[in-house]
């Protein structure tokens, strides 16, 4: 597999500097009273978290950068182009982080103290974001629209293809900001994510893409250090959409998106449970399918521990990654 080794490398250091800058970020958050506050409709066990500090998304943000660009920046400041691929999941990792930090910021200073952007608002700048990585990843990457697991050529979606990447990155956006609401949850669910897609790009010779999954993979690892339970630190917003987004580039960008709903099974079902939830009491005027939504919630509701909650969905989406992997290149 090539560029496996230096792959592995690059996730190790990645690691090392997201565990070397967390400390003094999270005192620097701290400093500027920057803290998480809690919404009336989680779990009252989640009280004690009011404070903690958040926007921890750049924790893993800058390490994913600088070694991104730096590993390569002679094919993109040089006269080959080959590395500049990395361009368009950078682009997404900081265009959904920007949308992620206002939504935060509004949330701890804004006018919506306490609640954030509006659902809106957010949904609008998070299309607009979506359309244009997906138009650069259709004109200027030319990216496989599919690969279906038996043929030997990608399909070809035309100009369909932009509306379905673009549904791709804002639902991968929403199902990685649902699925952080738990400690450490976000960050294992998609380094495992990173991780597969990490080998499936190394596997089909994508090397400057696998190298970038693998540094998320190791920054993820960094900041999980600080973030496991009981958190030290919370990704928001600003990490949650960045991660869910740039995922679904990534996907995308491989061409091998079909099995991304098994590779990212976490994240789909807890988007999926807050559209059954929304739906369902709409319909019925009041009534709910579960004790709350996401789900994560709903089992925190039925006395499973944020640890249980944590290690169990971790088991399923580990479970699930192999089977999206394994069908991937199924013959």
């Amino acid at each position: 597999m090539q560029g496996f080794s230096l792959a592995i490398a690059i996730s190790s250091i990645s690691f090392f500097l997201s565990v070397i800058w967390g400390g003094p970020f999270i005192k620097l958050l701290t400093q500027f009273n920057i803290g998480k506050s809690i919404k009336e409709d989680q779990p009252a066990s989640h009280r004690t978290k009011e404070g903690t500090p958040t926007m921890g998304g750049f924790m893993f943000l800058v390490p994913i950068t600088l070694l991104t660009v730096i590993l390569n920046a002679v094919s993109l400041f040089g006269s080959r182009l080959i590395g500049s691929s990395i361009l368009v999941p950078l682009a997404a990792l900081w265009a959904f982080a920007l949308i992620g930090a206002i939504d935060d910021w509004e949330g701890i200073r804004g006018s919506r103290k306490g609640l954030g952007m509006t659902a809106r608002t957010k949904f609008i700048l998070q299309t607009i974001a979506a359309l244009v990585l997906a138009l650069l990843m259709k004109e200027m990457l030319q990216v496989p629209h599919l690969f279906w697991p038996a043929a030997e050529t990608a399909l070809d979606f035309g100009w369909f293809y932009i509306p379905i990447a673009t549904i791709i990155i804002v639902g991968m956006a929403n199902g990685m900001n649902f699925t952080d609401g738990v400690d450490g949850l976000a960050a294992l669910i998609a380094m495992t994510a990173f991780g597969i897609y990490g080998i499936i790009s190394l596997m089909q010779g994508q090397v400057y893409l696998g190298r970038f999954c693998f540094s998320v993979v190791g920054a993820l690892a960094g900041f999980l250090w600080f973030n496991c339970n009981p958190a030290r630190i919370i990704m928001g917003d600003t990490g949650s959409q960045a991660l869910g987004a740039s995922l679904a580039v990534v996907a995308l960008m491989s061409g091998r998106w079909l099995f991304l709903p098994l590779i990212a099974i976490i994240p789909v079902a807890e988007l999926l449970s807050v559209i059954i939830q929304v739906s369902y009491f709409k319909i019925t005027k009041g009534k709910r399918v579960f004790k709350r939504a996401p789900i994560h919630h709903h089992f925190e509701e039925i006395n499973w521990t944020e640890n249980q909650v944590v290690i169990r969905f971790w088991i399923i989406e580990l479970v699930g990654a192999m089977l999206g992997l394994s069908l991937t290149f199924i013959r």
